[in-house]
């Protein structure tokens, strides 16, 4: 599956994106890109069609440095309302919005839905929780005014999220759950596992989890 392309606007210009649209249902993920990514990162398509499959519509768009192909990630500011630009314009199409993305990218999501922006509930793909080798820098703070169920989906060896810290965080919210990949890195490598079989993994446990939700 390709999905359907579109250019969407935002206050500060344009972004691509592309719809993955399910045969029946019209609950639907926005999956955003980490920070040294755009809309094709390898993994994303690839999720995105899992969960096509599964029922659960997917659309995956460029922050603006990402389209513009710049390197260095845009201000946060900026990042946050392009994200809510991307929410408004999908959640006017669905019945059902869950918001999330890869690293960065959910990072980003959870920031506006701190804010107040709509959503049935978060999917954090490797979430960074703090820099590399820099457990004291947490990236915690708005994460208690989150109200909507939220889904973790963590690699045992992801140097973002050291595993203590990240279930000591959990514990403090409302309506977490933890998914942890044995062995899977930041970017939910595995050794020994195919990059496919990993994906199935990923869809099954978020298209799982939605249908919990209510």
């Amino acid at each position: 599956m390709s999905g359907d392309q579109e250019t969407i606007d935002w206050s500060g210009g344009q972004v691509s994106a592309v719809w993955h649209r399910p045969v029946r249902g019209e609950t639907y993920i926005i999956l955003a890109h980490g920070a040294g990514g755009n809309l094709h990162t390898p993994g994303l398509s690839e999720l995105a069609d899992a969960l096509t499959r599964r029922e659960i519509g997917v659309v995956r768009f460029n922050f603006p440095y990402a389209e513009a192909r710049r390197k260095i990630p845009d201000p946060q500011p900026v990042l946050e309302d392009c994200y809510r630009a991307i929410s408004e314009r999908v959640g006017a199409e669905t019945s059902r919005l869950f918001l999330g993305g890869r690293s960065m990218g959910g990072r980003i999501a959870s920031h506006i839905v701190a804010k107040g922006a709509a959503a049935d509930g978060l999917v954090l793909l490797s979430y960074p929780l703090h820099p590399p080798g820099q457990p004291q820098r947490l990236r915690t703070r708005h994460l208690p005014k989150i109200t909507v169920p939220m889904l973790f989906i963590q690699g045992s060896r992801d140097t973002f999220a050291q595993p203590d810290l990240l279930e000591a965080t959990l514990a403090k919210l409302l309506r977490t759950t933890l998914h942890v990949i044995d062995g899977a890195d930041h970017g939910l490598k595995v050794k020994g596992r195919m990059r496919d079989e990993v994906t199935m993994e990923v869809a099954d446990t978020v298209a799982a989890w939605i249908g919990r939700q209510s």
